[in-house]
């Protein structure tokens, strides 16, 4: 299915939409064992834990992380 084929979608706003996406996103997840997650991501999730607990310091705080992303614009 695509949303072309539900008529109604083109008349919503996009916080509408956001909104719609957020309820069936939400409805997905509600059962975790229905999504899988692929053994390449949790291989990466390990690394970046390990990598975390072995120097938590050197992390950036989230306003470090906007100056960094801010400066890049």
């Amino acid at each position: 299915m695509r949303a072309s084929d539900i008529p109604d979608i083109t008349k919503l706003s996009t916080p509408e939409k956001i909104l719609l996406v957020e309820d069936i996103w939400d409805s997905i997840v509600s059962d975790e064992s229905v999504v899988s997650v692929p053994q390449s991501h949790m291989e990466e999730l390990d690394r970046r834990l390990r990598r975390y607990e072995s120097a938590p310091g050197t992390l950036l705080s989230l306003e470090e992380l906007r100056t960094r992303i801010e400066r890049r614009k």
